[in-house]
């Protein structure tokens, strides 16, 4: 029932909430949506990011590893993360002085402990698998609405990798009858998606391109002694010069030449990873400045190495999002390496970079509440399309 009611609404007001491996914090969003599908349109009332402390973000990260963290800690982290989502959708509604009670239904990412996209062994089966944390109780308690969450389990069932998911409602978003669209996303991993003109679905093309920020901020919280989490503005690298003996190092990534569908993650770009590059640095006395300003544009680098190897024609138009959208250096960089592409930041179109993500799960769970298949087979590599999302109430 509380469903048929709501697709008889010809608005809503909906909560998108995300915490992505960058670690930035909670982003909620408070939008006020309508239609499905290629009708999708939306107003973004209010966004806030609920930051993490250094203790939490310490304790994300131990448990991210994969392979510590008993049953019992499992337990208290999903609470935790839960209760931060709470806050935050509190706090976005506050800013917007609308009433929780006001809400009509929440999508919730969760945040990523550990996925596994490729096949490993276990117990005599074959497993493939993604786990999030965060339970969505608390927010049904809070707000006395549907909430829907665990997206990625369902395309992986599927064989999909359950990553990306954004580029579908990019695709809802975006599309365009004149250009060729392409959306890098630079969070904590860089991914793209490469919306040919006038395609359909199953032409949309979208994968992780590499390490976006994670890498970054982990060298800059090393070189700073924890002073400093980023480089803001991208001001670090902007005084540093190429060290082409560590670019080659890096370019020497297997998951740089791998064929699409393809995703990342901390499983592959972790500390074990950051370690190596300031053993390399320090090895060859290479500058702090020089390390941060090469990886940097290693960084930008993936982005055209992602663009070369696997789109036929060269996009029209490229929108980088997410929290490297503010990196003045990086965005240089990109465009240095793709001067025929017109690179510009979502803010150039009067959108809002660093709230995207979370306005994506507020349209995911829309097409979940209107049970559309709301999954890109052309970019997880599903077997078929599939509804994602779990419903609470």
């Amino acid at each position: 029932m509380i469903l048929t009611n709501l697709l008889k609404q010809k608005s809503k007001l909906v909560i998108g909430l995300m915490s992505g491996t960058s670690l930035d914090g909670v982003d909620a969003v408070l939008i006020r949506l309508s239609g499905s599908g290629l009708s999708t349109k939306y107003e973004q009332l209010s966004f806030i990011t609920l930051p993490y402390s250094k203790v939490e973000i310490e304790a994300l990260l131990k448990l991210a590893k994969g392979n510590i963290g008993g049953s019992e800690e499992l337990l208290k982290m999903n609470v935790f993360i839960g209760k931060k989502f709470t806050k935050a959708a509190l706090k976005v509604c506050k800013m917007a002085s609308v009433a929780p009670e006001e809400i009509d239904f929440i999508g919730s990412s969760g945040h990523t402990f550990y996925h596994l996209p490729d096949e490993v062994e276990y117990l005599g089966e074959k497993i493939v698998g993604t786990f999030q944390l965060g339970e969505p109780s608390f927010l049904n308690e809070a707000f006395n609405c549907p909430v829907v969450s665990d997206f990625r389990v369902r395309d992986m069932a599927s064989g999909g990798q359950g990553a990306p998911l954004v580029p579908y409602t990019e695709y809802l978003l975006y599309r365009s009858e004149s250009k060729t669209v392409a959306l890098q996303n630079i969070g904590g991993i860089g991914n793209i998606t490469i919306i040919p003109k006038s395609c359909t679905q199953e032409e949309v093309i979208a994968f992780d391109t590499g390490p976006g920020n994670m890498v970054l901020d982990s060298l800059v919280r090393f070189y700073s002694n924890n002073k400093l989490s980023f480089d803001k503005n991208g001001e670090i690298a902007s005084s540093g010069m190429l060290n082409i003996d560590l670019l080659e190092r890096q370019l020497d990534d297997d998951y740089l030449r791998r064929p699409i569908p393809k995703s990342t993650g901390r499983e592959k770009y972790n500390k074990e990873y950051v370690s190596k590059i300031i053993s390399f640095a320090k090895n060859n006395n290479i500058p702090k400045e020089d390390v941060i300003f090469t990886l940097t544009y290693f960084t930008a680098k993936t982005i055209e190495i992602g663009l070369s190897n696997n789109c036929k024609k060269a996009p029209d138009i490229l929108i980088i999002g997410g929290g490297g959208s503010h990196n003045l250096t990086l965005i240089k960089c990109i465009r240095s390496l793709l001067p025929n592409i017109e690179v510009v930041t979502n803010e150039d179109l009067g959108l809002n970079s660093d709230s995207k993500e979370a306005v994506a799960f507020a349209v995911l769970a829309n097409e979940t509440i209107h049970g559309n298949c709301n999954n890109l087979v052309s970019v997880t590599g599903a077997s078929h399309p599939v509804i994602m999302g779990k419903i609470s109430f």
